[in-house]
This record gives structure tokens, sequence and C-alpha cells, in this order.
């Protein structure tokens, strides 16, 4: 393996054959008894040595592991972007990170998120028929993948529509993981100017969203910073994964037109096809952790100030997850304990909101255009490798 990679494209790089599949350099690392240490590039701390965890149990160890953080604060040596804000929730780690949390994990319970279910469809069904207009040919990511789950973000924050394209640009910025320290701090200020307007706004009269129900519910326990924060930290998780998530998707389905069929055919298959979907895809490559102190993870000795990437990529692919065919996409399979939205005190708070537009989004879409196909050569496809999500630029098709 080449040095100097970038952080997040070390834990999720695929293979050049197969934009699906770990690349050979992952399978080689998880093969290997011991745990790799690599040369890799961080947008904020430069270039570090990083501890490779690939397996499985071992990944899953790790995330629960509470002396393995992907924060301890907000460090004043280091530059102030989304990662590094106040009320940015993977900055912290123990009490601290339980006190913020709590604040925001009733807005995203099932029977919460289920409320939105008439807002999702009424938005996928607007894109559906933009696309049919727009048609026979269009990119997916723009006209349906991206624009969809910015939408659902910002009816469940109360934000303006209007600034859905900057809060998208400013997004791919800071989650592209070669954007420099410079482009990162730009876009992280953009976004916190708008997002204090909003703050503001629900500090004077709390709105319906989930900031004016943190407002009503919590107000003296936080400060603007925190709220901006807060506010940032769920426009940006809560729309760039489940974007890319859908146009990645709908690619795997594209290549696998019986397992297309069984989505689009089968009302009561859309559960288990985006589990399987989340699973087999794993698009999000977890932020860089540290040891704060000397760990064990599975007999895998770790010392404090290490820093470790995690790689659910090939721990959705362990035969100790899936012994059957875990290469295969299988929208039939049974769902299983997989780790795209990681595990332990920093699981992704968002993931039934993304599991509801998914499971939304994609049959809708599908049965829309039942002949939907590719309108270029795949050969002709560009990914996201660096970035912090793994996904494809642009997803032409036709129907």
């Amino acid at each position: 393996m080449p040095e100097h990679r970038s952080a997040s494209f070390v834990a999720s790089e695929r293979d050049r054959t197969c934009p699906f599949d770990p690349s050979p350099d992952l399978r080689r690392m998880h093969d290997e008894d011991d745990l790799p240490r690599l040369r890799v590039t961080h947008p904020l701390r430069g270039e570090i040595d990083a501890v490779v965890i690939t397996g499985y149990s071992d990944v899953r160890a790790a995330f629960a592991n509470e002396h393995l953080v992907t924060g301890d604060g907000i460090d004043p040596s280091l530059p102030r972007t989304l990662f590094n804000h106040p009320g940015f929730l993977p900055a912290y780690s123990g009490p601290e990170h339980t006190r913020l949390r709590r604040m925001l994990t009733s807005s995203f319970t099932v029977r919460r998120v289920e409320r939105l279910r008439p807002a999702i469809e009424t938005i996928v069904s607007e894109h559906l028929d933009a696309m049919a207009e727009q048609g026979p040919v269009v990119d997916l990511v723009e006209a349906f993948a991206l624009p969809v789950p910015s939408l659902v973000i910002c009816e469940l924050l109360d934000v303006p529509y209007g600034i859905r394209t900057m809060i998208q640009r400013c997004s791919q910025v800071i989650m592209d993981g070669t954007a420099d320290t410079g482009q990162l701090i730009a876009a992280s200020d953009e976004l916190n100017a708008a997002m204090a307007d909003i703050v503001a706004r629900n500090r004077a009269v709390p709105g319906n969203g989930v900031l004016g129900e943190v407002v009503r519910q919590h107000s003296a326990e936080l400060t603007d910073d925190e709220l901006i924060g807060f506010g940032t930290t769920l426009l940006v998780g809560g729309h760039e994964t489940t974007a890319t998530q859908l146009a990645l998707s709908v690619l795997a389905l594209l290549r696998h037109p019986d397992q297309l069929a069984t989505l689009r055919d089968d009302p009561e298959a859309a559960g288990t096809a985006v589990e399987e979907l989340l699973r087999h895809l794993a698009i999000p490559a977890p932020l860089l952790r540290t040891a704060v102190a000397d760990i064990d993870v599975n007999g895998h000795r770790i010392a404090e100030g290490e820093h470790v990437l995690l790689s659910p990529l090939t721990a959705n692919r362990d035969p100790e997850l899936v012994p059957e065919r875990p290469d295969d996409l299988d929208l039939r399979r049974r769902p299983v304990a997989q780790l795209s939205f990681g595990f332990g005190a920093h699981q992704c708070l968002g993931q039934q909101l993304a599991r509801l537009e998914l499971k939304v989004a994609l049959p809708a879409l599908l049965r829309r255009f039942p002949t939907l196909q590719l309108a270029v050569p795949e050969a002709d496809l560009r990914f996201r490798e660096g970035s912090t999500v793994y996904g494809v630029e642009a997803l032409p098709v036709t129907w």
C-alpha cells in the first residue's frame, strides 16, 4: 500500500474492479493476525501513524471501548471546524458526550421519525415528477439522491429550504477527506453563520423542529455555540450519508437486476433490502479514534496515544458476521448486526431517519421508472474515494 493516503480512504478503499468491494489491501489486512500500523494523512493532524482494525469482532469491540475516543472535548490547538466545534457530538466522550446526546435522542426514536413519513413521501413524489419532466436522461445524484435527504433534514430541523444548496456545497467540502484545512475552515464558517441565524430565531421563538424542541426542554443547559454545533452536525450528517447511500444503492441494484426486481416488485421487501444494502455498501468511514489509555481489543494491544481507524466495510463482509456468501448482495438475506452505523456510545443518532428515507425512496424510484438503467458506461463513473463518505459523484440514468 502506498504511503501517505488519507485516513478516510485507507479505511474504506475499494477494489478497482468493483466499486462496492474492499480493496485487495484491505482484504490482506483483514486476513493478517496482527493489526497493521500505517502512515496516513489527516486533514487537521497532518501525517500520523494509525492502527487499522478490519475484523468484525475487533471493529465492534473498538467501537464499544470507552478509552478509544473520537474526541475529548474541543481542542484549542486545532482549527475551529465542524469536527472541532462545541456541540459536535463525536468531539466528546464520557459524561459530557452523554449530557449532550441525551438532549437529542428523543427526536430520533423510531416513533418520532415515523411522523416524517408523509413529508418524505411528498418530497420523493415531487422529485420523481420532476425527473419525469426533465428526462429521459438525468443525473440521479443531482435530481434525486441529494435533494431528497437535504429537504428532509431541513424539514426535521425547521431550516429554510432556500439554504439547501449552500448546505450541500459546504457539506461536500467538510466530508471530503482530501480537503485542506483552509477549505474545511471556510466551509464550516459559512455553515455556522447560517446556523447562528437559525439558533437565534429558535432562542427567540422556539420552532417545531429539533432545535426548537431542544431549546424548549434544555435552553438553560446549552450555549448558543453548542446549539450551532448540534444544528450543523445534523445538517451535514443527516443528508450527506443518506444521499450517497441512495445513489450507490441504485448503482448496486442496476448491477444486479434480479435484486432490483425483488425490491421493485415486492412491497414487503424494503426493510430487509435496506439492511442488506447498508451492510453491503458500508459507505461511511468512521472518524479517527485515539486511545486515551493502554487498551486491549480482543487480544490486540493498543498503546495510549495511538490513533485508530475502523473499517465497517471489511467488518460487514466478515464470514463471522455473514457465514454464507458475504460478498454477495442478497436483498432477502436475514438482517445481521452490521456496523455501517457504528456501535456503542457514538452509534449514528439519525440511523432510523436514514432507514426510513431509504425504505421510502428506493422502491418509489424503481416503481416509477421500471426500466431504469445507466445512461453512460459504468467505466465512465467517478467515485468519491477520498471522502469521509464513499459514493459516486454523478449517476447519469435513463429509462
